[in-house]
């Protein structure tokens, strides 16, 4: 029988491996929670359990969020409350949920340390409050690169580029104006760097259709050469959108506002 499909006694799941299911669900794109995936096997082994059983667990928190509600996806009906215990945690305070199920999977793994940019942070030895923020902060801004490229399959919301290494998970709402949704991914698109430093300087924001929208700024470059290909052609074209947490509309509201982009009729409520 293949390793990670055999029949694991039946029991009832506890919150650290829910922990553990939902870190998994925002790591990899919607269409993969299958038994076959090898991530889902990974986690089924390390928790003891049927790799089947963590795919209905994953497909139970896909029905929690509303854009796939939208689409009719559905988890099992006996879906648990501690299901969507997890599910409101983590979308309440993404960043003591990431960190605290990053340090969970290192325990399920064995792992003492964690190595992000080359530096290496040991999970056991987090005894000053500079070091436990540095390790916190860098932890959670892997993750939410790792999360909101998945979502995104990977390539540019704008224009489809999908080479990782030119890819930046950017923020909606910046970064240093909301600690709250920082590492929210519905406050996160997928862009190339060209596109991502456009948007992040407000040459170029997104509407609540999910459709391109060109600054008045960059409109006096039309004449440019390099104007049409990079941006003229996507002008209220919509993005591409992620297979699972959807941009909030009042977070692009927000951004449109925020640089003044477009018409005087955008109201963001979120402010």
């Amino acid at each position: 029988m293949p390793k990670g499909t055999g029949m694991k006694k039946r029991r009832n799941w506890t919150r650290e491996e829910l922990i553990l299911a939902f870190n998994l669900y925002c790591k990899i794109p919607f269409g993969t929670l299958h038994s076959r995936n090898p991530r889902i096997i990974e986690l089924s082994d390390l928790i003891g359990r049927s790799s089947s059983a963590v795919a209905l667990k994953l497909t139970n928190f896909a029905s929690f969020d509303p854009f796939l509600q939208k689409r009719g996806i559905k988890g099992m009906k006996n879906a648990g409350k501690m299901d969507k215990q997890i599910w409101d945690e983590f979308t309440n305070d993404w960043d003591n949920l990431i960190f605290e199920s990053e340090k969970l999977l290192a325990k399920y793994r064995g792992n003492k340390d964690i190595v992000i940019d080359k530096k290496t942070f040991s999970f056991n030895d987090l005894d000053g409050n500079d070091k436990y923020r540095t390790a916190k902060a860098r932890i959670n801004q892997k993750f939410f690169r790792q999360m909101v490229l998945n979502i995104y399959n990977f390539q540019c919301a704008m224009c489809s580029l999908n080479i990782p290494e030119l890819l930046i998970a950017g923020h909606i709402i910046p970064w240093s104006m909301n600690k709250k949704e920082r590492l929210n991914p519905a406050n996160g698109v997928c862009l190339c760097a060209l596109h991502d430093k456009a948007f992040d300087i407000g040459l170029i924001g997104i509407d609540e259709d999910y459709k391109v929208v060109l600054s008045s700024k960059l409109d006096k470059m039309k004449n440019e050469l390099y104007f049409p290909s990079y941006f003229g052609n996507f002008r209220d074209k919509p993005i591409n959108l992620p297979d699972k947490f959807l941009p909030h509309k009042d977070f692009l509201l927000f951004h449109l506002k925020l640089h003044k982009i477009g018409s005087d009729l955008f109201k963001p409520s979120y402010v």
